[in-house]
């Protein structure tokens, strides 16, 4: 299982289009990018790959990495810089296949299969398959599970990915705050690698209109508002994941830039091999 890391970043990315932060220049001054999440998982021996979110820089992506165009792909959740890269498929694509949870949104009305198939109805190429959270699906030679998080308003899932003749297992958190539910949590367990959200630093909850949540023994926010985790809640997942190695991603420019490019913060760009 070859994982390359296309898309690091949040909403905005880094550096974030007019923005001249210290972090942000330093970006720039260091040719580094955090382009919207996105993550490309090859499989070499079946020689199959696929994409975990369609990220809006999903162009710019595949061309700065020189990958192969994905034989399948997951959408986590339907916010914009997970799914509106899905328009990419328009002439690109002969046919692909687009997995996503089956279950019904109560803020929505849709599942999250549902709203990719009617948002994207004019791409005949997409065969959109609804899938059943905690229910492994055989993707591109990997056993795929979807499982639910905590990101509110909306349904959103992480996912792990296990080879079944290595045992070699990727998780993702999806973007969530640390409220992940036990039973995802024993999904996502035991990771060779796990990528988590860790949107920012918990000493920035003081930032936000609602503050921080989720706090440990010692009073720190685990949770960043409502919806995802802090780089300390996101070590701490990992902690209980017993994950053998953690990348942060979905990592904003609000990073002091003396923090930003420090471990475990990952880059656009980094490729592991499981």
């Amino acid at each position: 299982m070859r994982v390359t890391l296309l898309g690091t970043g949040d909403t905005t990315g880094t550096p974030t289009v007019g923005c001249d932060c210290d972090t942000c220049e330093r970006a720039r001054d260091r040719d580094l990018e955090r382009t919207r999440f996105s993550v490309y998982v090859a499989n070499e021996r079946t020689d199959e790959s696929l994409l975990i979110d369609f990220s809006p820089d999903f162009r710019s992506q595949f061309l700065r990495e020189d990958v192969l165009l994905p034989d399948a792909g997951i959408v986590t959740h339907v916010h914009f810089d997970h799914l509106d890269g899905l328009g990419n498929a328009f002439r690109v694509f002969d046919a692909l296949p687009v997995y996503a949870a089956n279950e019904t949104d109560p803020e929505t009305g849709r599942s999250v299969a549902e709203t990719v198939r009617e948002d994207y109805h004019y791409l005949e190429t997409l065969d959109v398959r609804p899938t059943t959270p905690f229910e492994p699906a055989r993707i591109c030679g990997f056993d795929v599970t979807l499982v639910p998080v905590d990101h509110p308003p909306l349904l959103c899932y992480g996912l792990a990915i296990e080879d079944p003749e290595t045992g070699a297992k990727l998780s993702v958190s999806g973007d969530t705050s640390y409220a992940v539910p036990e039973r995802s949590r024993d999904v996502l367990a035991d990771p060779d690698l796990l990528l988590a959200d860790a949107i920012v630093p918990a000493h920035l909850c003081e930032y936000h209109p609602i503050g921080g949540r989720h706090e440990d023994e010692d009073g720190v926010p685990r949770t960043f508002g409502t919806k995802h985790m802090t780089r300390e809640g996101a070590l701490a997942l990992a902690e209980n994941l017993e994950a053998d190695r953690t990348r942060l991603v979905h990592v904003a420019h609000y990073y002091p830039a003396d923090e930003a490019f420090e471990e475990p913060l990952a880059v656009d760009g980094e490729e592991y091999v499981l």
